[in-house]
């Protein structure tokens, strides 16, 4: 599962790039009760959501197309870079030392499905996850499950479990050397599921939050001006869970697991 005694390929920061910092912050406050922190005047708009003092996700200004950025750890950034190059995958950002707190890049998969790396310096990645009205999964709905793990597992070691489920196979996947215990989120295979097909069938990650009400977290979504990919579901083994996306296109889901699978 999700820690914030992250280790080297696992998940250790999330953020969502939109081109209004001031909205993007009254919405995510509004649902999840986030609170929005500015990191300075040297930041050009970026700052931090907050639970309780506490750093859950962050926020970016973008003229591009909104959208949440997974982050995952890496001792050695440089080297990450070089191995997505060589897997197939590409440089988005290159390593860019933020002062002390890390190094910090972006990458595209074989796919063009951007994700983050962050070598950690003072600051090792969130403050909380898997808490309500924190990061608790994550999935990437993707063209090619194995050729997406062969990648992931070059560029940063994931080892994958099949996962038998009603009506399928789930492929989750975990840092390497910490088994089925340290699974953190999935692959999906984009063409298979009815929703991203309905919408075009790109791939992209899609960040869970975890709520304690999905159903009121829809309804309030709507209020804010989001919108509903998915209803409310209730799955078996799972939980209940839907996928939403935010006023400015941003895509995330929002989960309620089921409490025998915790």
């Amino acid at each position: 599962m999700l820690s914030t005694r992250f280790v080297d390929g696992g998940p250790d920061w999330i953020e969502v790039g939109v081109p209004d910092v001031d909205g993007a912050a009254a919405f995510y406050g509004g649902l999840f009760g986030w609170e929005f922190r500015s990191a300075g005047p040297q930041a050009g708009g970026y700052g931090f959501f907050e639970q309780d003092g506490a750093i859950v996700a962050a926020c970016a200004p973008g003229d591009g197309a909104a959208s949440w950025t997974l982050y995952f750890q890496s001792s050695e950034v440089q080297a990450t870079a070089k191995a997505a190059e060589q897997a197939g995958g590409r440089v988005v950002q290159p390593p860019t030392r933020v002062m002390e707190q890390g190094t910090s890049a972006v990458l595209a998969d074989h796919a063009g499905v951007p994700f983050g790396i962050w070598e950690p310096g003072l600051r090792k990645g969130l403050d909380r996850v898997m808490e309500t009205g924190s990061l608790c999964w994550a999935e990437l709905y993707t063209p090619d499950i194995a050729r997406t793990a062969a990648f992931f597992h070059a560029v940063l070691g994931w080892e994958t479990s099949a996962v038998s489920f009603p009506g399928g196979v789930y492929t989750s996947v975990n840092p390497a050397g910490t088994g089925e215990d340290g699974a953190f989120g999935g692959l999906v295979p984009v063409a298979d599921d009815p929703v991203e097909a309905e919408s075009g069938g790109r791939p992209y990650w899609l960040p869970y939050f975890g709520v304690d009400d999905p159903d009121a977290a829809v309804a309030r979504a709507v209020e804010l001006g989001g919108t509903v990919r998915m209803p409310a579901t209730s799955i078996a083994g799972v939980g209940r869970l839907a996928r939403l996306e935010d006023p400015y296109g941003a895509r995330f889901a929002v989960l309620r697991g089921d409490p025998q699978q915790t």
